[in-house]
């Protein structure tokens, strides 16, 4: 099944990103795709060009076609999809920054949200499947970024994919992990937001091999890892400064959380079911279906909103939306001030 899936043409939105980039060196190791790697970023997509050059397997870069631009622009997405007919989408597109989010919520929905449902249309048009890299941030969600990731994952589902939601992954662009080692490097001190702070955690190699077990899902699912346990965030900053600055005391300093932080991040909420997935190293999360006409009503909704540039008005749609989304104190109050400068 996974062979099928990987022996056509595929496209990676966010190409340029941690996980799109990683996906992309994987790929090219295979020698039956053709890659269609899209980029918003030009130095991303340079740098990739790049990486894929110098690969073990020089001629991935020759494969591969290259382009600049969104994800959600739906006249590029249609020149890709005829001219080069990818049968299997991976989005890894997207916002993901939680604190800046919560300040930058309309770029947040537009990107996560709206590009997501244009990509969705554009693939069903032409036949392919998508696979969305979510995230746990998206269960009970208590950050814009989390909640628009959770309605992303809807429409994928809608539209016949797949979304598999990930922890933190190590080594990414902007990761817990990248900061802890800059700031051991700086001699300290390392940031923890609280001490009882928990997270999932994989490496980039561990990320795309469940992207590539989610490829192979033919039905629609929400998927996630099945791993054992959350590890302290406190805990892996001991474990760095140990390991990165041995015989040397490197302080923590406990910052307290973030705007749209969550002491404890979860894989799947408690409404939803989680069941192994025979033979991978995922389990399939089952959630009660909702009604397609409300959910198309508040998309509609959702995006007026944000045409009528209503952050309040907005946030109300994605509470309705995600019924477990809580506002942080951060975006609403950007919500109120919102409305005071149209008062004005």
């Amino acid at each position: 099944m996974l062979q099928d899936a990987l022996s056509q043409p595929i496209l990676i939105t966010g190409a340029g990103g941690s996980i799109g980039s990683a996906l992309a060196m994987r790929l090219a190791q295979f020698a039956a795709p053709r890659l269609i790697l899209l980029e918003a970023a030009e130095n991303s997509l340079f740098h990739l060009e790049r990486a894929l050059a110098r690969a073990p397997h020089s001629d991935a870069a020759g494969q591969a076609t290259f382009v600049l631009g969104n994800a959600g622009d739906r006249a590029t997405l249609d020149d890709l999809f005829t001219a080069h007919r990818p049968r299997l989408v991976f989005h890894a597109a997207a916002h993901k920054h939680v604190p800046l989010l919560e300040q930058q919520a309309f770029a947040a929905i537009g990107n996560n949200i709206f590009a997501t449902e244009t990509l969705v249309a554009v693939a069903a048009a032409h036949s392919a499947r998508v696979v969305l890299v979510s995230t746990d941030k998206a269960v009970e969600p208590a950050s814009v970024m989390g909640a628009t990731k959770r309605v992303a994952e809807r429409i994928v589902l809608r539209g016949g994919g797949t979304a598999l939601r990930l922890g933190n992954v190590l080594a990414s662009s902007g990761s817990v992990a990248e900061v802890f080692a800059q700031q051991i490097a700086q001699g300290g001190p390392m940031t923890v937001t609280d001490a009882e702070a928990r997270r999932y955690f994989l490496t980039k190699d561990e990320a795309v091999n469940l992207l590539l077990f989610a490829a192979a899902h033919a039905a629609p699912a929400i998927l996630a890892p099945a791993l054992a346990h959350a590890h302290g965030i406190a805990e892996l900053a001991g474990f760095m400064a140990r390991a990165l600055a041995p015989g040397r005391e490197i302080a923590v300093q406990f910052t307290g959380l973030r705007p749209g932080d969550k002491v404890a991040e979860l894989l799947w909420d408690p409404s939803e079911i989680a069941r192994p997935d025979t033979g991978t190293p995922l389990v399939r999360i089952e959630s009660s279906p909702s009604s397609p006409m409300q959910f198309d009503a508040k998309i509609s909704a959702l995006r007026a909103a944000v045409n009528n540039r209503d952050l309040a008005a907005a946030l109300a749609q994605l509470r309705g939306l995600v019924p477990g989304f809580h506002p942080s104190k951060t975006v609403l109050a950007v919500a109120r001030n919102c409305v005071q400068t149209v008062s004005a």
